[in-house]
């Protein structure tokens, strides 16, 4: 008779003495324990130290292990985190073999997410310290990102005022139906009948009425705030104060400049931080007198988000934008808004780069949607050598000569194509598509090409742990490949680098508008 191996399923055994030997030493909750044990999480535990009452909460170091880890592995959902720390080990030797249920995670990821998107300089400071982040060259771009809401939820507001005309005349309708059968009851029954339940037709009918009232009552009070905003912006103190601001933009980024191509004296004050410019809004479209258009649109399940038009046809979401070093494909700055043009993330992006990392990139690379003389003079007086295609090409062919485009728009635009055609600025762009749209790939493949929150500030927010759970992946890929001590996961040459709490995060930026 042939001998197998003893299998037992239902034979009880002891566990290991410690739950981290559930899993290989090079495991990535190994390494999502080591990290967020050296974060600084001060701005989540505050939140519990001002009431010392209740029952005891989950430990925030757990919840924040069992979300960063969730979003590396592509498992957003708080229902499904709930399933696997009782289903997967990775899961429950973070969770330290507890199951807060999903009420829990959503709720804290909910009341914490300014301070988790935050958490993204913080590892953005550690892939520094490994050397991940040369800022050579710099790769930006935008990709679309499904909304936790359907297009089909949208409607413009030519459509709003057919279907409230509809809607009106089908409640006029069912009301005098209902009116009509009441007096035949009570010719019938008497008057005793209860007349305080509507009929259901007549309840979805006033409520969907309700709705899209409401809808056109926002659309209006949205352009009425941006008419308001247009007036204040052509007033002289608000465009003497954005010239100021991009003035001091500028000459911090030369302070940047000279500061890393001179050495600095220790004593000599630091360069001022360049702050984080707002990113552009979707506008409604309106008319001069200050009323929607009737091709303004709302979405009644996400009212931030918008229809996009992406490779595979339109979608509602927002448009998120990241910008990737070249070198070990870390993202370096990253930013979400609801504006589907990409040419007006381009100079917030690099101040959020330069922000972060405060250095000038040698070059920065962009596709055609980028192409402004704007953005590329704002740049460049910033110190940064730009590389953007002025106009789409096929895959594979390159950047048309000045001479040999039919008509040449503007000076700026031919001085460009002659910059993609010399041999170096060639090679340099075209390693734009190998830097950045690889980031895209990675995390679309882990599941992770829409945000489940709804709203534009709480998007960002999941956004910012996106992006943060990609980098979280190169650092853990990176300290991989070095020598690591005795015991499950430990590496002394990553532990040796990670900065204490206080000196980790300065508070450089949190979600600005």
């Amino acid at each position: 008779m042939k001998t197998y191996r003893p299998y037992q399923p239902r034979q009880a055994f002891l566990l290991p003495p410690s739950p981290l030997d559930w899993l290989p030493e090079d495991h990535l909750a190994h390494f999502i324990l080591e990290t967020v044990s050296q974060l600084d999480l001060r701005a989540i535990t505050a939140h519990y130290e001002r009431e010392r009452r209740g029952f005891p909460p989950h430990d925030p170091r757990m919840m924040v292990a069992l979300l960063l880890y969730a979003y590396c592995v592509g498992v957003p959902s708080s229902r499904k985190i709930e399933q696997r720390t009782h289903e997967d080990i990775a899961f429950r030797v973070i969770a330290a073999n507890t199951h807060p249920d999903h009420c829990c995670i959503s709720e804290f990821r909910r009341i914490h997410l300014d301070a988790l998107g935050a958490l993204f300089v913080q590892v953005l400071r550690l892939c520094e310290r490994m050397g991940l982040v040369k800022l050579g060259t710099v790769a930006l771009d935008g990709t679309k990102l499904k909304a936790n809401a359907s297009k089909h939820k949208a409607m413009s507001l030519a459509r709003m005022k057919k279907e409230t005309e509809r809607l009106e005349q089908k409640v006029r309708e069912l009301l005098a139906a209902a009116e009509q059968a009441d007096a035949q009851e009570d010719a019938q029954y008497g008057k005793s009948r209860r007349g305080d339940k509507l009929p259901e037709e007549l309840r979805r009918a006033q409520s969907r009425l309700a709705r899209i009232r409401a809808a056109q009552a926002e659309l209006l009070a949205e352009v009425q705030e941006q008419a308001q905003q247009n007036l204040e912006a052509q007033t002289e103190e608000a465009q003497a104060e954005a010239v100021l601001d991009e003035m001091q933009r500028i000459n911090a980024a030369q302070q940047l400049a000279q500061t890393q191509s001179e050495p600095t004296d220790p004593d000599d004050d630091p360069p001022p931080p360049i702050g984080p410019g707002p990113l552009p809004k979707n506008r409604i479209p309106a008319d001069k007198q200050g009323t929607p258009k009737d091709s303004a649109q709302r979405n009644f399940t996400d009212a931030d988000s918008r229809i996009m038009k992406d490779k595979g046809g339109f979608v509602q979401g927002y448009n998120g934008h990241i910008a990737v070093c070249g070198e070990h494909q870390i993202i370096v700055a990253q930013g979400l808004s609801n504006q589907a043009p990409d040419a007006e993330y381009f100079v917030p992006m690099l101040d959020r780069l330069l922000t972060l990392c405060g250095r000038i990139p040698e070059a920065a690379l962009a596709d055609a949607g980028f192409f402004s003389e704007a953005n590329i003079c704002r740049a460049q007086a910033r110190g940064i050598d730009v590389y953007i295609a002025p106009a789409r090409t096929a895959h594979g062919e390159k950047e048309p000569a000045a001479s040999e485009s039919p008509a040449t728009p503007n000076p700026c635009k031919a001085a460009m194509q002659s910059k993609l055609k010399s041999e170096h600025g060639d090679a340099l762009y075209r390693r734009r598509k190998a830097i950045v749209e690889p980031v895209f790939g990675q995390l679309k493949s882990r599941g992770l090409g829409r945000v489940s929150l709804r709203g534009l500030d709480k998007a960002r927010g999941e956004w910012s742990l996106i992006t943060l759970s990609h980098n979280l992946l190169k650092l853990h890929k990176a300290r991989a490949g070095r020598p690591r001590g005795s015991g499950p996961a430990r590496c002394p040459a990553f532990l040796a680098l990670l900065p204490l709490s206080a000196q980790l995060c300065p508070p450089l930026l949190r979600h600005p508008a």
